[in-house]
């Protein structure tokens, strides 16, 4: 089983980068997760560089051919002014027009022991415009953990070890 898992922060030491490295120990053997790390790479989104019958920039390519070759998806996003960051917000928009991505289930994370609900809604009505199969019963969208980078207490371990499950059984090859 092959996830991909997609920080909204960029900041080396993002507890979103933390929370998704917390998941990636929790994975069972013989599957794995790969951590997108490129987001702050992206191009600004144009569609002039993204035709039909064209070829968008190579790092859109490479994230799209990552995300399609992917049984599932995980996104764990901040919240910045009561929103999705920018570079997240660029990216989903590179891949609005990736018919492969309909249907591909995806759980959201928020890392923040408080807040983030305006960031968690309006990215789960970004994905679901995008016709992607968000497992919003069973993400993680409200605070669930008691401080900022613990994610070793044994509630916490649990909720994720559940969403890994509930994600790896609406994988395609499952």
């Amino acid at each position: 089983m092959r996830i991909v898992g997609i920080s909204g922060s960029l900041r080396a030491g993002s507890s979103n980068i933390a929370m998704l490295r917390a998941v990636a120990a929790l994975m069972p053997s013989g599957s794995e997760l790969t951590l997108y790390e490129d987001t702050g790479t992206l191009p600004h989104f144009n569609p002039d560089l993204d035709l039909e019958g064209g070829q968008p920039p190579p790092s859109v390519q490479a994230l799209r051919s990552l995300l399609v070759s992917a049984d599932g998806i995980i996104i764990s996003s901040p919240e910045y002014a009561h929103g999705v960051p920018g570079s997240l917000k660029n990216a989903l928009d590179w891949l609005v027009s990736t018919g492969e991505l309909v249907g591909k289930p995806v759980v959201l994370l928020n890392a923040a022991p408080v807040g983030g609900e305006f960031a968690q809604a309006a990215l789960l009505e970004t994905l679901r415009t995008m016709n992607w199969n968000v497992l919003a019963d069973v993400s993680l969208m409200k605070p669930f953990l008691t401080r900022r980078g613990k994610f070793d207490d044994p509630e916490a371990t649990e909720k994720l070890r559940t969403m890994l499950e509930i994600l790896f059984a609406h994988a395609p090859r499952a």
